[in-house]
C-alpha cells in the first residue's frame, strides 16, 4: 500500500526533474543529439530498404516480368501463325504438304505452351477470364479447321466456309483476347523498370528533412555555445549530402540504362511484336482471298490496311536495308505477282505463287520476313533484360553505402555534440 502511495510522487517528481533539465543548455542539447541520431537512423533504414527493393525488382523482372510479357507476345504471334498455315494449308490441294501441316500443329503446340507461360502466378481477374476465354475457344477454332480439313479432302467446297469460320473465331476473339493479355504483361513489365529507375522520394525526402535538422541544430549550437562549426555536424552532413549524390546518381544511370522512352527497348520490342502479328494478319488475308474463289477488292483492302500499319511500324524500328526491312518488300512483291495471276483467270498460278517453297514463292518470302522479325525481336529481348540488368547494376551496394554513411553521421553527429554537452556539467 506505501508503495502505490508513493510511485505517483515519484513519477511527478521525475517529470519535473526531466522539464526542468529540458530547459537547461545540457538538456537542449541532448535533445538534439537524441532527435539527429534518431533521424539519422530512421533515414539509413529507408534509405537501405528502398534500395534494397530496387535491387530485388530487377532480379523479379528477370524472372517473372519479362518472361512473362515475352510469352505473351508469344502466344499472340503463334495464334496467327497458326491461323496463316491453316490457310496455306487449306491451299496445298486435298492433302496438304507434311512440312505445312507439321508447320501448323508447331504453332498451336506454341501457343499453348505460351499461354500456360504467360499466365502463370496470374490471380487478378482480368487475366483470368483472357485465359478462360482462349482456352475454351481455341479448341472450337481447332474443330473448325479440322472440318474444313476433313471436307477439303473430299473436294467439298463446304471445307471453304468452315476454314472462314475458324478464321473469323481466331481473328474476333481469340487473338484480341491474346492481345489484351499482352497488353497487361507489357504493362506489368514497364511498371516494374519504372520502379528500379525512378528516383526513391521517400528516402529522399527523408535526406533533406534530416539536412534541415542539422541546419536547425547548428543554429541552436550556435545560440548556445556561441561556436559558429560543429566538426560533427558539418562531417555528418558531408556523409548525408554524400549519400542523396550517391542515391541520385545511381538513379540517373538506372534511367540511362533502362531506357523505357518511346525510343527504348521495350518500345521497340513492344513494335516489333505487333509488325510480327500484322504480318501473320496479311498473310492470312492474302491466302483467305484465294480460299474463298471471288471478288478479292474486299480482301485486298484489308491486306492494305494490314500492310500499312505494318510498313509505318516497321520503318520506326529498322533501317531501310535491314534484313526485315528487305524481306517485307521481296514478300509485297510475291503478293503483287500472285495478285496478278488471280486477276488474269490464272487461279492455279495465283495458287502456286502463294504456296510455293521456291525462293520466288510468297510463302519462301513470308518465311524469310518472319524469321528476320523473330531475330530482331530475340535480339531486342535480350536489349530489355540487358538493360534491366544493368539498371539494377547501378544500385549496387547503393543500399549498404547509405546505411554506413547515415550510421556515420549519427556516430559524428554525438561525438560532436557531447565536448560542448561536458562544458556544462
Amino acid at each position: 500500500m506505501g508503495v502505490r502511495s508513493r510511485l505517483p510522487a515519484a513519477v511527478r517528481n521525475g517529470a519535473e526533474w526531466v522539464r526542468r533539465f529540458a530547459r537547461t543548455a545540457p538538456g537542449v542539447l541532448s535533445a538534439v543529439v537524441i532527435g539527429l541520431v534518431a533521424l539519422s537512423l530512421i533515414s539509413g533504414i529507408v534509405c537501405a530498404n528502398q534500395l534494397s527493393e530496387k535491387r530485388t525488382r530487377r532480379d523479379t523482372v528477370l524472372t517473372h516480368s519479362e518472361p512473362l510479357a515475352n510469352a505473351a507476345q508469344r502466344l499472340y504471334v503463334a495464334l496467327s501463325a497458326a491461323d496463316a498455315t491453316a490457310s496455306s494449308a487449306f491451299l496445298s490441294g486435298n492433302t496438304e504438304t507434311p512440312e505445312v501441316r507439321t508447320r501448323y500443329r508447331q504453332s498451336l503446340a506454341d501457343a499453348a505452351a505460351a499461354l500456360a507461360e504467360a499466365t502463370t502466378g496470374a490471380s487478378d481477374k482480368q487475366t483470368r477470364e483472357i485465359v478462360a476465354s482462349i482456352s475454351a475457344e481455341l479448341p472450337t477454332y481447332t474443330g473448325l479447321v479440322e472440318s474444313a480439313r476433313a471436307n477439303n479432302r473430299q473436294n467439298l467446297p463446304v471445307g471453304s466456309a468452315y476454314l472462314k469460320q475458324a478464321s473469323s473465331l481466331m481473328r474476333d476473339s481469340v487473338l484480341p483476347n491474346a492481345e489484351r493479355l499482352e497488353h497487361n504483361r507489357l504493362a506489368a513489365l514497364r511498371a516494374d523498370q519504372r520502379d528500379i529507375s525512378t528516383l526513391p522520394i521517400l528516402s529522399v525526402i527523408m535526406l533533406l528533412v534530416l539536412l534541415a535538422a542539422l541546419a536547425a541544430a547548428s543554429v541552436v549550437l550556435l545560440r548556445i555555445t556561441n561556436r559558429r562549426v560543429n566538426l560533427g555536424l558539418a562531417t555528418a552532413a558531408g556523409a548525408e549530402v554524400l549519400a542523396l549524390l550517391w542515391i541520385a546518381v545511381a538513379s540517373i544511370a538506372a534511367t540511362g540504362v533502362i531506357d523505357t522512352g518511346s525510343g527504348g527497348a521495350t518500345n521497340r520490342f513492344e513494335t516489333l511484336a505487333r509488325v510480327r502479328f500484322l504480318a501473320q494478319q496479311a498473310r492470312t488475308e492474302e491466302t483467305l482471298q484465294l480460299v474463298t474463289r471471288g471478288d478479292i477488292e474486299d480482301s485486298e483492302g484489308r491486306f492494305g490496311s494490314l500492310v500499312n500499319e505494318l510498313r509505318d511500324r516497321l520503318a520506326t524500328v529498322a533501317a531501310p536495308d535491314a534484313k526485315a526491312t528487305v524481306a517485307f518488300s521481296g514478300w509485297l512483291d510475291g503478293h503483287t505477282v500472285q495478285v496478278n495471276a488471280y486477276k488474269g483467270n490464272d487461279y492455279n498460278g495465283a495458287v502456286r505463287q502463294s504456296t510455293d517453297l521456291a525462293p520466288t514463292g510468297s510463302a519462301a518470302r513470308f518465311t524469310t520476313l518472319d524469321n528476320a522479325l523473330r531475330e530482331e525481336l530475340d535480339a531486342t529481348r535480350q536489349d530489355v533484360r540487358d538493360g534491366v540488368d544493368g539498371a539494377g547494376d547501378a544500385f549496387i551496394l547503393s543500399q549498404y553505402g547509405t546505411l554506413l554513411l547515415l550510421l556515420a553521421a549519427a556516430v559524428v553527429t554525438a561525438g560532436g555534440v557531447w565536448p560542448r554537452m561536458k562544458e556544462f556539467l
